[in-house]
């Protein structure tokens, strides 16, 4: 009897592992290790970055505004030589490392993709959205309390799954194509921020479309689609001016020839604002940008320290002619309307992927129905591959509106060099001359050539309001 003591109180040992709340599962136990190699991946990828940071590449175009002679207006201008003058301006191995870059990018974003779907796959079988869907439910029975603290839960843990290959692609690849030079420590405190205000604004629109599940069943994705719109139009109004400052400072363009230029190029075209003000982009990037967004008396005109550093005056008004386009134009009413619809068509077929999802792996995976919170992952997983397949789509819309804000630019600034010279500062990032189906499937913008050929077409039109002028060569504009 005595020596039956031990193997009772071994039993006992042994059957604590089976008891509930008792023991950490082995998915627990597997997602994390996975998180531990994660984590341990990113500490490799800082160390590095941290060497690329010190070491930035130059390859952007050198300051201020270059006309080619092949661009001087006259008698015997011809479009096409003109346009590929400007061509000639990136050196080969220029040409080369955008060409290369941004045709990474289109195999990067299928990476993007899959990495998203097995990290999604990983919450699920691991058990992990289950639990923090009943960690949330403890923590209030009301759904809209427990829902959004599951939803940012697990945004939180995707987040943390991606950040490795973020910081390959967002990071180490940008500072291995001399794009930023920014130190790994300000890039991750950026990624936190963005990271956190999508939880904040995703958990409550989540929470409403899981609202609309439960209430209007199998048709959900009518009501997600018309949410989908209305946070497509606020996000743009309210983004550069409430979301953007929390990675840059905001500062008022100082008097002088630039903002005087803006300024006018405003009140010509009947934007209503006298806030012209400048941010510290090159703390994140090389690449020059401006932006007109707003509401009201929030409206507001901005341009990155690196178009007002790296260009002239008539490149900052071309570029700020196309910003324009957009506010006059009204895209930022028009763009969500035509984009809702093709997110209304992937919530579709995400209802019907989501369904089928449901029937075959629901009970394996412990999810009850459509409007379980612990199923995010699975629709977010889902709802990526098919967004995935519509990207031609988008990209048509975008890209429409874009051209037709280039079009509204040049007239409006009535700057073709100015024009031509941005398009090919963005074109040392971007494939300059694509393909036809490839610039169908993977361009949301205009290519550089069709830009630069654009704005010399508006040039042989209007000869006569364009000045002949020597080439100025690579030199800034005094401002």
């Amino acid at each position: 009897m005595s020596g039956s003591i031990p193997v009772h109180a071994k039993e006992r040992r042994s059957n604590k592992d089976y008891l509930p709340g008792a023991r950490i599962s082995r998915s627990t136990r597997r997602f994390s290790s996975i998180l531990r190699t994660l984590l341990a991946a990113v500490c490799l990828l800082c160390l590095a970055g941290g060497a690329l940071a010190a070491q930035p590449i130059v390859r952007d175009l050198p300051p201020g505004l270059n006309i080619p002679t092949a661009a001087q207006i006259g008698p015997g201008f011809d479009v096409d030589r003109a346009t590929q003058a400007y061509l000639d301006l990136l050196s080969p191995e220029q040409r080369r490392l955008s060409d290369r870059y941004f045709e990474g990018g289109y195999w990067l974003g299928l990476w993007e993709v899959l990495w998203t779907v097995a990290a999604c796959v990983l919450l699920l079988v691991s058990g992990v959205s289950g639990r923090m869907n009943r960690w949330s439910q403890r923590l209030s029975r009301r759904k809209w309390i427990s829902t959004p603290v599951c939803i940012a839960q697990l945004l939180i843990a995707v987040f943390l799954l991606d950040l490795p290959l973020s910081i390959y692609a967002d990071f180490l690849r940008e500072h291995d194509y001399g794009l930023s030079e920014q130190a790994f420590g300000g890039w991750m405190r950026d990624q936190l921020v963005i990271a956190g205000a999508n939880a904040a604004i995703f958990a409550l629109i989540l929470t409403l479309i899981y609202a609309a599940v439960r209430r209007a069943g199998s048709r959900w994705w009518i009501w997600a689609t018309g949410l989908s719109f209305v946070t497509l139009m606020i996000v743009q109004l309210i983004a550069p001016v409430y979301i953007l400052p929390l990675l840059n400072d905001y500062k008022p363009l100082p008097d002088g020839a630039v903002k005087q230029a803006v300024l006018s190029l405003a009140r010509a075209n009947q934007v209503p604002t006298s806030h012209v003000e400048w941010f510290d982009a090159s703390k994140q990037t090389t690449r020059i940008g401006a932006n007109v967004g707003g509401l009201l008396d929030t409206t507001r005109i901005a341009l990155n320290d690196n178009l007002l550093n790296k260009t002239s005056l008539p490149e900052i008004k071309a570029v700020l002619g196309h910003e324009m386009g957009h506010y006059v134009l009204n895209h930022v009413w028009k763009e969500p309307i035509l984009l809702a619809l093709v997110i209304g068509l992937a919530l579709a077929l995400l209802s019907v992927a989501m369904d089928a999802a449901l029937a075959r792996w629901g009970t394996r995976l412990g999810l009850a129905d459509r409007a379980d919170p612990a199923g995010l992952p699975l629709a977010v997983a889902l709802f990526s591959v098919i967004f995935l397949v519509l990207t031609p789509m988008q990209n048509l819309i975008v890209r429409s509106y874009e051209a037709e804000a280039d079009a509204f630019g040049l007239n409006a600034s009535q700057e073709p060099y100015g024009w031509a010279m941005a398009a090919m500062r963005l074109s040392t990032y971007r494939k300059i001359r694509p393909g036809k189906l490839e610039e169908f499937i993977f361009y949301d913008h205009p290519s550089g050539y069709d830009r630069v050929h654009a704005a010399m077409i508006w040039l042989k039109e209007n000869q006569a309001a364009i000045p002949a002028q020597p080439n100025p060569g690579p030199k800034c504009f005094d401002r």
